[in-house]
């Protein structure tokens, strides 16, 4: 029997006025992600006091009754697709994954099929839905040539549990770069803001300070090589590419990264040497973070062999 629309009504016995949105992702209990009741007031799915508002930010005042049209679930039109997954974790909240270089992580143009979206549709058919029809349980992002851990969400309450820390920015991630010479220093922050290219609608670059977007990197060096470096970069922003157009600020991009970098590697990697190695953040349900750690994957340690081998070294 399909779905149908439900609908329910919360009182507002409040003091003091508050936001339409936070209320009604309260009164749920955080079973649908704030993003997704915003969508449901813009569309006109809420009341207030019999009266449709479709303004997100509305300050509710007491005494009020609020009442929401809760949609169906509506079938996903993405196919779930048996690709095998490199788990690192899971329970019933999330998905902790090792993703691989080249697998994008949601569909895109270009991109419908295939991706670590359509994989864990099929490993967990439950995170239907949760977050968006188009990008389920999807909390962060990856570039599609960066490898490394990604965590999913299994439901709206864990979703926006868990997106909420990446907005407050207290995770905790950290990259593996292998870089083209070296940092002007052994370790350093870089604070840089961050605004899309607009001679190249795919780069991104730093501009000015008081333009665009702020964006801040930690880094320190790990291993010297001739040529080249390691590097632990964190970022403490979440920027678009913002580790790659950090580095190839400072001058050491990284290695095999043909828009930001060089046109041509100067090593055997088939993709940009940059892997997610941890990632760490406290799951729906406990009040101590845990973290997740990803082992450097064959391509990048077979070139680090192959430079720590090397007779010029």
């Amino acid at each position: 029997m399909p779905e149908t629309t439900r609908t329910v009504a919360f009182s507002f016995p409040g003091d003091h006025p508050q936001r339409l949105d936070k209320f009604l992702t309260a009164a749920l209990e955080g079973t649908y992600s704030r993003s997704r009741i915003q969508a449901w007031i813009k569309e006109g799915r809420v009341t207030v006091n019999g009266e449709t508002v479709t303004k997100t930010g509305f300050a509710l005042e007491a005494p009020a009754t609020v009442t929401v049209a809760i949609p169906p679930i509506l079938p996903t039109t993405l196919v779930p697709e048996a690709i095998p997954l490199d788990v690192l974790f899971e329970n019933d909240d999330v998905l902790v994954v090792n993703k691989p270089p080249g697998m994008v992580v949601h569909p895109s143009p270009g991109h419908s099929s295939g991706t670590l979206v359509h994989a864990a549709l099929a490993h967990a058919p439950e995170m239907r839905g949760v977050g968006g029809e188009h990008r389920p349980g999807i909390v962060h992002r990856l570039d599609k040539d960066t490898s490394g851990v990604i965590i999913l969400a299994k439901h709206d309450a864990a979703h926006q549990f868990l997106q909420a820390q990446f907005k407050a920015r207290t995770t905790r991630k950290i990259y593996l770069a292998l870089v083209e010479g070296a940092p002007p220093t052994p370790t350093g922050r870089i604070e840089a803001p961050i605004d899309r290219d607009p001679a190249h609608r795919k780069r991104m670059k730093v501009v000015p300070p008081g333009k665009g977007r702020p964006a801040v990197t930690e880094y320190r060096t790990l291993e010297t090589f001739p040529h080249h470096t390691l590097i632990e970069a964190r970022p403490l922003t979440g920027r678009t590419h913002q580790i790659r157009v950090h580095l190839a600020f400072l001058g050491c991009p990284v290695v095999a990264d043909p828009l930001y970098g060089r046109r041509r590697p100067s090593l055997p990697i088939a993709r940009h040497a940059l892997h997610a190695y941890s990632l760490t953040i406290t799951l729906p349900g406990e009040t101590t973070p845990r973290t997740f750690i990803a082992p450097l994957p064959d391509d990048m340690q077979a070139v680090l062999t192959t430079l720590r081998h090397s007779p010029a070294r």
